[in-house]
């Protein structure tokens, strides 16, 4: 077996220009000027007090919308944790096109950035404004010719379908728009409604499933010709371009939260404990170091080590559910009998068939 990936390091920056009404995640608008010493301070502070003798394979900047920090603020806190990072760490900074400065990519690069995440979601104007986006198309292209100009040779788009009042074709148009900026990897995913959000107290028309089937057809064909792998649900590389912080996530791995509102998850002796941070950035900011623990009962482990591995369409070996559950195979056996049995799961690997992936909720409903 391959050696599993991670730890992985995710730094949360809170802030945005504006909240999207699909956004369920921790993010606030900026309300007044950005204190970025003062935030950047606190992450220091929190990794110093949190990250103990880990070695990190992989970090990940995510938001909210971490492009609102300069080069600088992501210089200073990068030259803190560098001494805890492999040397061949994957360092991916998510940017919103509408929120970066011009020229400023080259400056991330050097910051030691070396996978951009760009959050494209469409490139029609109309349905760009659906969603609350404070970017254009022009603006998403000018943005991945300048991270290439910048130095960046690993980027990804995010692209969604499914969207307000969209059409299978306008969902084939907006990847056929994405896949002639050549990134090295695209996450297309469906936009869903989620609880406490802007659209679930005012739900926009979506398309119906025949639609969305149609969508998920034509844009797989499409990804595939185009020489693009699909190697989880909603995850599209070239070879060698899989996100591995991701990976760390989906083949249940530790990782150090930091930052606002920031989870993380980690293996400690025979228990796995989930780690929480403050959610208002306020409240964080008074005690950055202070973290909230909650052990995963044992009896919860193999649904969301399913809930996760499932997701990949190659899945794992076995022995990754004990390595990383610290629990025996016989923990799943009769429900992985019974998911076999039906054709949803392989017999002799972690791993959903074409028709479990096609069923993954109902799948991993097996294992809760």
């Amino acid at each position: 077996m391959n050696p599993l990936p991670g730890p992985g390091l995710y730094v949360h920056f809170p802030w945005c220009v504006k909240k999207c009404p699909y956004c369920d995640f921790n993010s606030h608008p900026l309300d007044g000027d950005l204190d970025e010493n003062g935030y950047v301070e606190a992450l220091t502070g929190d990794f110093a007090a949190n990250a103990g003798d880990l070695r990190f394979a992989t970090v990940f900047l995510g938001g909210g919308t971490p492009s609102l920090f300069s080069a600088a603020a992501i210089h200073a806190l990068l030259d803190r944790v560098r001494p805890s990072l492999a040397e061949d760490a994957e360092v991916t900074m998510e940017a919103n096109p509408g929120a970066v400065e011009h020229g400023a990519f080259g400056a991330y690069r050097q910051a030691g950035v070396n996978r951009l995440s760009i959050g494209a979601q469409s490139f029609s104007t109309a349905m760009l404004a659906r969603l609350g986006r404070i970017h254009g198309p022009d603006e998403t292209e000018r943005a991945v010719a300048e991270a290439r100009a910048g130095g960046f040779d690993n980027i990804n788009l995010d692209v969604m379908y499914g969207l307000p009042e969209q059409r299978p074709e306008d969902a084939v148009a907006d990847l056929e728009r994405a896949v002639a900026l050549e990134p090295d990897h695209l996450s297309w995913y469906q936009l869903t409604i989620e609880p406490k959000t802007a659209f679930a107290r005012h739900p926009p028309p979506t398309p119906d499933e025949g639609a969305i089937a149609a969508m998920e057809d034509a844009g797989r064909a499409l990804l595939a010709g185009a020489g693009y792998r699909r190697y989880e649900i909603s995850a599209y590389a070239r070879p060698g371009a899989e996100c591995r912080h991701n990976l760390v996530y989906w083949t249940f791995g530790d990782y150090l939260g930091i930052g606002a509102g920031a989870a993380g998850k980690r293996r400690r002796g025979s228990e796995t404990v989930r780690t929480s941070k403050p959610r208002q950035p306020r409240l964080y900011l008074k005690s950055p170091g202070a973290v909230s623990e909650a052990p995963v009962p044992n009896g919860e482990l193999p649904g969301e080590f399913m809930m996760n591995a499932l997701r990949l369409v190659a899945g794992v070996d076995r022995r990754a559910f004990t390595e990383r559950c610290g629990l025996p195979w016989s923990a799943v056996a009769p429900a992985w009998a019974r998911t076999t049995a039906l054709g949803l799961t392989e017999p002799n690997r972690i791993r959903a068939t074409a028709l479990g992936l096609q069923h993954l909720d109902r799948l991993v409903q097996f294992f809760l």
